[in-house]
């Protein structure tokens, strides 16, 4: 099991940002969604979070709610999210990091949740309608050696930054503009003064960068202000696009690499 910051931390050290990519766990094809994941780790992902899918996805845009929407349809739960996880596992040692909604944890069984998590080998937990004020309740001694990854959004402000930042561990996921998952234009919509403030105020953990990040320019526009980037709905565009070899997502992750490197 990674501990995800010193793991970003090793990348930072080489004059990189890390860059982590989001799938849909099971989609476009759940038959081969392991070799999907695995092939993007090769493309130059360094971390996979995998997004359990859930019928009202409040912070996804359309990309992303249509994706779940077709793997709840292709039978894919949180079961099949954590054998796909555990598998993934075995043939790659980088970070793989859960992303979805409380109701399916629930109904799973929180601590079993965080018991099958751990022996599948998954690095972290991403769980953003948890809110902070429902942290330790929700967040027992059973997820202890996972990292608990927290967001901020531009309405946050500085004493709550601190706070997350003091609770979180591995990264304090930093939301690029208020709303939805989904391609914009950073022209109009990025908020260059709360993510330098955002950076300055995060002590503790690495700060990553994620919603609406989808092209190289992207990545270097916002590299000042964060340790890496997450990319989810350019990637899922991209899948529902091709559905076949996936070499035009490959082709974009690698792209996505390149800029960390010279960011």
């Amino acid at each position: 099991m990674a501990n995800i910051s010193n793991y970003i931390d090793k990348i930072n050290s080489k004059g990189e940002k890390a860059l982590s990519v989001f799938l849909t766990s099971g989609f476009p094809q759940k038959e081969n969604f392991v070799d999907l994941a695995c092939s993007v780790f090769d493309a130059g992902a360094d971390i996979l979070e995998i997004g359990f899918p859930f019928s009202d996805p409040l912070a996804d845009g359309p990309v992303i709610q249509n994706s779940s929407h077709l793997a709840i349809q292709n039978g894919i739960n949180l079961k099949t999210t954590l054998e796909y996880a555990e598998k993934i596992k075995a043939k790659n040692d980088k970070p793989i990091i859960l992303m979805g909604y409380a109701n399916p944890i629930l109904k799973y069984g929180i601590k079993k949740f965080a018991q099958d998590a751990i022996s599948a080998g998954v690095d972290g937990i991403i769980i953003p309608d948890i809110p902070i004020n429902e942290y330790e309740e929700f967040y027992d001694s059973s997820f202890d050696p996972l990292d608990i990854i927290l967001l901020i959004t531009p309405t946050t402000n500085g004493k709550r930054i601190t706070e997350i930042d003091n609770i979180s561990r591995g990264f304090v996921y930093c939301v690029s503009v208020s709303g939805t998952t989904g391609v914009r234009n950073f022209a109009q919509n990025a908020n260059n003064d709360f993510l330098a403030n955002a950076y300055s105020l995060i002590k503790k953990n690495k700060t990553m960068i994620g919603f609406g990040i989808s092209t190289p320019e992207d990545v270097k526009k916002f590299s000042p202000y964060c340790d890496g980037v997450i990319v989810g709905s350019a990637v899922i565009k991209t899948l529902f696009e091709e559905q076949k070899n996936y070499a035009n997502t490959l082709k974009l992750i690698s792209s996505l690499k390149q800029a960390c490197k010279s960011a």
